[in-house]
């Protein structure tokens, strides 16, 4: 007759919870695997981890419960399936598709999505970005990644860590990084901000256990997944950053400082603008050497551009050049449809929502 046992399951960062088995540990793990699911009520497809004891109580996906024992610690990590995408092709033109070839849809349907989501299902056609200028090299041009990447620091910081990773691999040695914590932290959040300004909790912990991950030397004890302090650092060092930032005149953050809103709310956390999911350039800079004045003449211009036939070339080119003025109108103006529509009318041509279907999920 089997033992009772209990085991300690870690659902998600701060919910860890006990799993009583008065029958002991199941045969199989899809039989472990359903009683997590009905105890815990976990929606969707997962997977069981557990610590291994012969590689650092590392994690490893489980694959019979003859690995675990009474009294051990399982993640339950869900498996998130790719989003089935359907792509609708339309015939057009062939000055409409060479225009369309060199373009990438960089911020699809976030265009003028504080007007309207009726407006917004149009606008976005028109947010686009030409790779090939430098002018756009201040543009995100990607989302967050599905693996965290970490980067390279100072020279003298990656030699620390590559001791401090041989010492740990040799006796289990942590590394004292207090003397080149602000580097290490100056650097991720350089390479967060590439991808968003804002970063959430889900967000600073893959870049946390990306860092553990590649130099374990880095590991916290007492930590219940060895890098929870790592997430907080870095919560608090995009808050420092974002002010840094702020300072020097970055758009994407400007418009949430204090001296821009209202006195009823005048509190950093209140009505703060920041992008919705997916969306990549929420508020990028103007492009390089323009400014409000010389972008308002390419919008006077474009509004006698839409009044030409097969010009559609000419059109993109400037509703790239131009997305950093509307997209400072939407945010900060938030004008009435009908007056945005009536200044950039191209917004709302039936070509461009013919780009946006074609190009929206390129990126």
């Amino acid at each position: 007759m089997s033992h009772p046992a209990k085991l300690r399951i870690i659902l998600k960062d701060h919910n860890i919870r006990k799993l009583d088995l008065p029958h002991g540990i199941p045969g199989t793990v899809e039989e472990l695997e359903s009683i997590v699911k009905d105890t815990f009520e976990v929606d969707g497809k997962f997977t069981l981890h557990y610590k291994d004891a012969d590689f650092g109580e590392e994690y490893f996906s489980l694959t019979s419960t003859g690995d675990i024992k009474d009294k051990d610690t399982l993640k339950v990590v869900q498996i998130i399936e790719p989003p089935t995408v359907t792509l609708t092709f339309s015939d057009v033109d062939s000055s409409f598709i060479s225009a369309s070839e060199t373009l990438v849809n960089a911020s699809a349907m976030s265009e003028t999505s504080s007007v309207s989501c009726g407006t917004s299902c149009s606008s976005g056609s028109q947010d686009t970005v030409i790779l090939s200028s430098p002018e756009h090299l201040s543009q995100r041009l990607q989302r967050w990644p599905t693996s965290f990447s970490v980067p390279r620091f100072a020279y003298d910081t990656e030699l620390l860590l590559a001791s401090g990773n041989e010492a740990f691999k040799k006796d289990g040695t942590k590394l004292n990084f207090i003397p080149v914590l602000p580097d290490i932290l100056e650097k991720l959040a350089e390479t967060i901000f590439q991808y968003v300004a804002y970063p959430t909790s889900a967000q600073l912990a893959d870049v946390a256990e990306a860092l553990v991950r590649q130099h374990p030397c880095l590991k916290e004890p007492g930590s219940y997944n060895g890098c929870y302090g790592w997430q907080q650092r870095l919560k608090y060092k995009m808050g420092n950053y974002r002010s840094k930032l702020r300072g020097l005149g970055c758009p994407e953050l400007d418009v949430n400082s204090l001296k821009r809103k209202q006195a009823h709310e005048k509190t950093p956390s209140k009505n703060l603008k920041k992008p919705r999911k997916a969306e990549v350039n929420y508020l990028p800079p103007n492009p390089q050497g323009e400014t409000e004045e010389s972008l308002e003449k390419e919008r006077l211009q474009l509004l006698d551009e839409v009044k030409k036939r097969n010009n559609y070339r000419i059109i993109s080119e400037k509703m790239a050049k131009t997305f950093s003025s509307r997209r400072q109108e939407v945010v900060n103006l938030a004008p009435p449809v009908s007056d945005f529509k009536s200044r950039w009318p191209a917004l709302f041509d039936a070509t461009q929502v013919i780009l946006l279907n074609n190009l929206e999920y390129n990126l």
